[in-house]
């Protein structure tokens, strides 16, 4: 398997010209059922590689559960600012430093893993809850200088879910 297949295991994100109503749905679905999905592939997962990185010069299996966590959670940051601020300059963080610290090297998964489980509890009834107006609300990222909408997000943060589902998964081929 070539490096870039390992890196993006269901391709590079592309964002669509206009979301559709199915394209959204299926996002919430993927976001409502992602976090069991994770558990059980976690349960059936060999726990001495959890240490070892996913692909080459890639992080741990441990590390892509915490950094799942994180991101999600600042994914439900941003959908809340976006409804509360007029497009919001939002924060960004350096991933790769995060995933780099202390607890994420170490930390036991079934931590992030309860985390990941309440974000999006919490993040797919705040998505049910938006009007057809509150979807079409922005936040500025500034790093990329990119407007992205609420229905622009829900797509990227299901796309980040199956992602990183993806990676953990084609671990326990090998």
């Amino acid at each position: 398997m070539d490096i870039e297949h390992l890196q993006y295991p269901i391709g590079k994100f592309e964002m669509p010209e206009t979301v559709s109503e199915a394209q959204l749905k299926e996002a919430i679905t993927i976001l409502e059922i992602f976090p069991e999905k994770l558990k059980e592939l976690m349960r059936t997962y060999d726990q001495n590689k959890l240490d070892s990185p996913y692909r080459p010069g890639g992080w741990t299996v441990r590390q892509v559960v915490h950094h799942i966590a994180d991101s999600h959670h600042h994914s439900y940051n941003r959908f809340k600012w976006a409804i509360t601020e007029d497009n919001p300059l939002i924060k960004a963080y350096d991933e790769k430093r995060w995933a780099e610290t202390e607890d994420c090297r170490t930390s036991p998964i079934a931590w992030s893993l309860t985390h990941i489980e309440v974000v999006h509890q919490k993040l797919v009834q705040f998505l049910r809850t938006l009007s057809a107006t509150d979807w079409d609300r922005t936040y500025r990222h500034p790093e990329s200088k990119k407007t992205f909408t609420l229905k622009q997000s829900a797509l990227l943060y299901a796309w980040h879910s199956m992602h990183h589902y993806s990676h953990i998964a084609n671990t326990t081929k090998e």
